[in-house]
């Protein structure tokens, strides 16, 4: 399947469209599979906002992908923004992604709360906000999938 609508939403306190490396290569990637972007916004890493967006964004596109906030910093909140949206989790996408990030930045790849689910029928994948983490996760698993997944999504 081709096509899939996504919106992809950087969550960070300092990134402006010109310095956001990370949201600019998941649409590159995502666009380059022949998906389309819908909607690409920066938030501030602000629980509520970030809850609000995702909220928006539900049965208007098949994906959101996010990048930043899944550290363990005091101001990493995007996990706990999302998180309690999911209706499903899929834990086998932060399992193989922390394993694949272990194989390159090794033990530190454990501190990602790099996570996926649906929410609504609509597939939601949480990233770090490091350029190549997102290329990692785009390349390797969700650009791969994300067809099979909107269509299992739509059974």
């Amino acid at each position: 399947m081709t096509g899939v609508r996504c919106a992809v939403l950087t969550i960070s306190d300092t990134r402006a469209p010109e310095t956001d490396v990370s949201g600019r290569t998941i649409v590159e990637l995502l666009e380059s599979a022949g998906h389309v972007v819908a909607r690409r916004q920066i938030l501030r890493d602000e629980p509520k906002d970030v809850h609000e967006a995702v909220l928006s964004n539900l049965g208007g596109v098949d994906a959101i992908v996010t990048t930043g906030g899944t550290g363990i910093t005091s101001r990493d909140s995007t996990y706990e923004a999302i998180e309690t949206l999911l209706d499903k989790r899929l834990p086998g996408f932060g399992e193989l992604f922390r394993s694949l990030s272990y194989q390159d930045i090794g033990s530190a790849a454990m501190m990602t709360r790099a996570t996926a689910g649906v929410a609504r029928g609509t597939a939601i994948f949480i990233l770090p906000g490091s350029e190549h983490a997102v290329r990692l996760a785009m390349t390797k698993l969700i650009v791969p999938e994300l067809g099979h997944v909107v269509r299992e999504l739509r059974r």
